[in-house]
């Protein structure tokens, strides 16, 4: 009975951290610099998490591989920062988002199953060939018309957005082995902030007025986006990879439904089916697939 409340707590931030994570991103495409947004968002939870990271970091006896990993994942959020922001910057929201989820909704599955011995059933395995086809539809890449619509850059962007995406996901669940998931979300923090810095010129920013025109928007930000992934690392100290990874892509459904109606975006109709053809198959993942 503990076993399954803690699946089900498991389960419900997941499903939290999904539908977060892609708030905060249609926020970021909302804004007028993309990577100045996704700076400053970041900014506040840092400092407030920056005494008890020092604290821990100062008292933790990890291994040197320990160390090692959390480097890593501090480099992966930099050039997950960086590829983030120039995803959206040229590419609508309800097209890159769906590719850039689904990449490590696929690819995390199968590396839990062969790197950390993690089960998946046939219906899990069903739920994933479902999204799988729901991200290419809703992608537009599977066209043969619309196969060219995609700008070979934005393209490389959003791949590489969701290599990251899968890559610090894998590292992180190793090293909740050894550090806190506040303490990760710290390093997720400051490789997020590192990754945008070389781009931003400081100095011409005018911070009070950046503060009065979108204080609103980067106060929601500011809780969202490290809100979702200190979620998701919550739910993974808490249950199996290969079970949680894709209930996470609950997400990529309200991205796609808010790039369509929100941000007016076209081929709203095929990408509202591929949302529906995600959520189906994260169904299955989610209630079958182990």
């Amino acid at each position: 009975m503990r076993g399954e409340l803690t699946i089900s707590l498991a389960v419900l931030l997941v499903l939290g951290s999904g539908m977060a994570h892609a708030v905060w991103n249609m926020l970021a495409k909302k804004s007028e610099n993309k990577q100045l947004f996704l700076f400053i968002i970041y900014i506040p939870t840092s400092l407030i998490l920056l005494p008890g990271f020092i604290a821990e970091i100062a008292a933790a006896n990890p291994p040197l591989s320990g160390y090692i990993l959390l480097f890593l994942s501090l480099f992966i959020q930099a050039g997950y920062a960086y590829f983030l922001s120039k995803s959206l910057t040229f590419g609508d929201l309800s097209q890159v988002y769906p590719m850039m989820r689904g990449i490590s909704t696929f690819l995390l599955p199968l590396c839990g199953v062969v790197l950390l011995n993690e089960r998946l059933s046939v219906w899990g395995w069903l739920g994933l060939g479902l999204i799988a086809l729901g991200f290419i539809l809703s992608s537009g890449i599977s066209m043969k018309k619309q196969r060219f619509q995609v700008p070979r850059m934005v393209l490389f962007n959003t791949v590489a957005v969701g290599f990251c995406t899968m890559s610090y996901v894998m590292v992180d669940k190793v090293n909740l082995q050894h550090f806190s998931p506040t303490l990760l979300l710290e390093i997720s923090n400051i490789g997020f902030m590192l990754g945008l810095a070389p781009f931003i010129r400081f100095g011409e920013v005018r911070w009070l007025r950046e503060m009065r025109e979108h204080g609103k928007l980067v106060a929601a930000g500011a809780i969202l986006s490290p809100g979702s992934y200190l979620l998701f690392l919550f739910a993974m100290s808490m249950s199996p990879l290969t079970y949680i990874a894709p209930l996470r892509e609950i997400g990529t459904v309200f991205g796609t439904l808010m790039g369509v109606l929100l941000l007016k975006e076209g081929k709203g109709v095929l990408r509202i089916v591929s949302a529906s053809i995600i959520f189906t198959g994260i169904l299955l993942v989610g209630m079958l697939g182990i």
